[in-house]
């Protein structure tokens, strides 16, 4: 099976992008699932339920997240009763939300998807190692193929995450970070594995951000508001191929699709 996983949608940019692109890469590769993180769609910061919506009208399949899953408050109940829509799963128990799910295919493949966040240079979450030993086992009762979504600054614990895990799911990609990596492959248990798929959105841009806002932070060390960036987008994302009766990864591939 062919399973198709988007960047980070950035703002409005994001949006139009994937609008623009999807379909085709869909018939392109025969994709069968499409999975894109989409903590940043609304106006850069956080999701709604009208952007949520947009995303799946666009042809995405499962919606995943991060940090900035929280930042509008308006998606609570969404989370509370959305299945399609994932936070991080190893935030503090009584949280609203999913942090995975079993999803399936038009072809009637299940696919599980798992939805974590790193702790270092970040909050102070329950362990994303021992958050993954316990619910990849509950997913693969059901299905071979398990893709994680590993939203986490640095590099080391992506990795660190990706070899944990090897031979116990199909893929681990990284999040967050919004620069898109030239590290695929193939770890030697069968894992598909990328530290960090990029973002979907504007590329004359400071991660997404307007470069002149983003570039004042730096210089005078000062709250500056940063406005979401709109030119040059492209779109970023990763396609595997995944084995339906071992859910090993035969093959990854990076996508960069602009203008």
């Amino acid at each position: 099976m062919k399973l198709l996983f988007i960047g980070d949608i950035v703002g409005r940019a994001g949006r139009r992008t994937l609008v623009d692109h999807l379909d085709r890469l869909i018939d392109r590769h025969l994709v069968d699932l499409v999975i894109a993180n989409g903590e940043n769609a609304a106006a850069g910061y956080g999701l709604t339920a009208s952007v949520l919506n947009e995303l799946f009208d666009s042809g995405v399949d499962v919606v995943t997240s991060g940090n900035h899953i929280w930042d509008k408050k308006e998606i609570m109940p969404v989370l509370e009763k959305e299945s399609r829509l994932l936070r991080p799963a190893n935030y503090p128990p009584g949280l609203p939300g999913y942090g995975s799910g079993i999803y399936e295919t038009a072809a009637g493949i299940k696919v599980g998807v798992l939805n974590l966040e790193g702790r270092v240079f970040m909050k102070n979450l329950d362990c994303p190692f021992r958050a993954a030993d316990s619910l990849i086992a509950e997913l693969k009762q059901v299905t071979p193929i398990v893709f994680v979504d590993f939203h986490a600054e640095a590099t080391s614990e992506k990795q660190a995450l990706g070899f944990y895990l090897d031979g116990r799911v199909s893929a681990v990609v990284g999040t967050h970070t919004h620069v898109q990596t030239a590290d695929e492959r193939i770890l030697p248990e069968g894992t598909g594995y990328l530290t960090d798929v990029g973002m979907t959105g504007s590329q004359d841009a400071i991660i997404g951000n307007q470069k002149e806002s983003a570039m004042d932070r730096f210089l005078t060390q000062l709250p500056v508001r940063l406005e979401v960036a709109k030119k040059n987008p492209q779109l970023c994302g990763v396609l595997l191929t995944i084995n339906e009766e071992t859910g090993c990864c035969e093959a990854i591939e990076r996508i960069q699709q602009g203008q």
